[in-house]
């Protein structure tokens, strides 16, 4: 552990362990983001015996949250083959600290996974009584850790980004790309960081680094993992680009809308989770009604997936949706960005950030 800082790039409390060139990632067309903790791996920051606890976990340990490392392979399974001889763009950020990270990187590895980097939270320097309470407040490292992986990226980047409700990301998500986009004036940046116990320091950070980005958006769509139960309407506040799922096979089924994956990688996310995870058929008909229910899956999708579902034993034969689906309104190079009788905005001008009515 304490050859680290040898192989890290620190700027204040983000830590960057690089595993990719640069030319790699100014190349890099679209990038995969992924919140490690509770959204990837099962992992726990709440109390300093959770910390301790991960501390002292071997890679071989590490918990996935359910499906996470069949999705995360198929993903990699449809860009190599529609890509070839061009890796696929991941980077994982964590709160764990940068002690961790080999044994991070080695569990990705068992997994498949090669990412790009890891960005770790130097959490270690906050043992200490004064500043325990930083542990949990993550709002100021991820959006520090974001800007800078930004910096580091092409300038008509796209970004899928995956997060849970546990730790505030479609906050910190939405925040980044209002950063980006220049949506937001840096009065009401400073105004809101300072409400989500962002530091003196991490605020000017992030003003500098705003500075030195492109006027772009480069989030296209966000993922939250329904980690604590939120109900999923809190999220229509941050527009129809955040998906909040209950599980992987729904996130596996909206990417299979968006042709970032095929028939086969979704049936393969559905297996894992009912052979290794203890998932029924009833909870897995229940994932795809409700994301029809919540008007994200459109008729085509319905009518393209479900035969090879009920052929491999994923639902049942006889199922039928509760309601109809509705008709792409809008696609973009494959992509759906709206549905017949949608209102809600793709991504809004402006985001109550302050108010949180959970």
């Amino acid at each position: 552990m304490s050859d680290w800082k040898l192989r890290a790039q620190k700027n204040a409390d983000v830590v960057f362990f690089s595993y990719a060139t640069s030319e790699q990632e100014k190349n890099a067309k679209e990038v995969y983001l992924w919140d490690l903790d509770k959204t990837y791996l099962d992992t726990r920051f709440e109390s300093l015996t959770g910390l301790i606890r991960t501390v002292f976990e071997k890679p071989f340990q590490k918990k996935n949250i359910p499906g996470t490392g069949a999705l995360i392979r198929a993903l990699k399974s449809q860009w190599e083959a529609s890509q070839p001889n061009t890796p696929l763009a991941i980077y994982f950020i964590t709160a764990s600290p940068p002690q961790l990270e080999s044994n991070i990187h080695e569990k990705l590895q068992l997994d498949g996974v090669n990412p790009f980097g890891v960005y770790c939270k130097d959490n270690i320097q906050n043992l200490r009584p004064k500043r325990l309470w930083r542990l949990t407040k993550q709002v100021g490292f991820k959006l520090q850790a974001l800007l800078q992986m930004r910096l580091r990226l092409g300038e008509d980047i796209r970004e899928i980004m995956w997060g849970d409700d546990s730790e505030s990301d479609a906050v910190i998500y939405s925040l980044y790309s209002d950063i980006c986009a220049r949506r937001l004036d840096q009065k009401s940046i400073v105004s809101t960081l300072k409400h989500f116990f962002v530091t003196g320091a991490q605020v000017e950070t992030i003003i500098e680094l705003q500075n030195k980005l492109p006027i772009h958006d480069p989030v296209e769509k966000i993922y939250i993992n329904l980690a604590d139960d939120t109900d999923s309407e809190y999220y229509l506040k941050f527009g129809r680009r955040v998906v909040p799922t209950s599980n992987t096979f729904q996130t596996a089924l909206d990417l299979f809308q968006d042709k970032r994956v095929g028939v086969e990688q979704v049936i393969a996310v559905a297996q894992d989770l009912i052979t290794n995870f203890d998932y029924t058929v009833d909870e897995l008909e229940k994932s795809l009604d409700g994301l029809v229910k919540r008007q994200v899956l459109a008729q085509s999708t319905i009518d393209e997936i479900t035969p090879a579902l009920k052929a491999r034993g994923i639902i049942q034969n006889d199922f039928e949706l509760s309601i109809m689906p509705k008709e792409v309104a809008q696609r973009v190079e494959g992509r759906v960005y709206e549905l017949e009788g949608t209102f809600e905005p793709w991504v809004p001008e402006h985001i109550d950030y302050v108010r949180d009515y959970r």
